[in-house]
This record gives structure tokens, C-alpha cells and sequence, in this order.
């Protein structure tokens, strides 16, 4: 399958409690690359590249989070995303 990307905002408690690493480990494990951030609002965007399959894993995963989180609602959208993809998955 064509890999594509992305963009998730996860919406609830979901800073201070561990989402951006737990994001990226989760990620690193289904092979994606791409970022998850901390938005002024309080909210995290997570953009993820990679096969359609693994993305969908990843979006299941992100509706629950990890333990401390408390994940309300997750929006996704199709991303356009430069040619070559980003190496590896960072957290800011």
C-alpha cells in the first residue's frame, strides 16, 4: 500500500500526563514517522505518515491514550506532506 499521512488533534486531558511519548512510542512500534505536538489550547495535533493500515491502528490507539489521559474526541484529516517523509517520530 501508498503510505500517506495524517493530521489527528486529540481533544480532553491530554497534556501533562505522558500523550506525546506515549504517541511517539506507539507510533515508532507501527513504523510511522511524523510529530506530536502540544497546541496553546491544550489540545496535542499528531501528524503520522505511513500505510493507511497502521495509521488506522494508530487513530485506535489515540482514542483511548495512555493511563492518565482522558481523550474526548479525535478529529483526522488527510495531509499533504513534502517528499521525502520525515525521518523517525518527534515530540515537541
Amino acid at each position: 500500500m501508498n503510505p500517506e499521512a495524517r493530521v489527528f488533534t486529540v481533544y480532553g486531558r491530554v497534556q501533562g500526563v505522558w500523550f506525546r511519548d506515549s504517541t511517539r512510542r506507539e507510533a515508532e512500534r507501527l513504523a510511522l514517522t511524523g510529530y506530536a505536538i502540544n497546541l496553546p489550547d491544550g489540545n496535542v495535533e499528531v501528524l503520522a505518515w505511513g500505510t493507511p493500515e497502521s495509521l488506522r491502528e494508530l487513530e485506535a490507539w489515540l482514542q483511548q491514550g495512555p493511563p492518565l489521559a482522558r481523550v474526548s474526541k479525535v478529529e483526522s484529516r488527510i495531509e499533504v506532506v513534502p517528499q521525502p517523509p520525515p525521518a523517525g517520530f518527534r515530540i515537541a
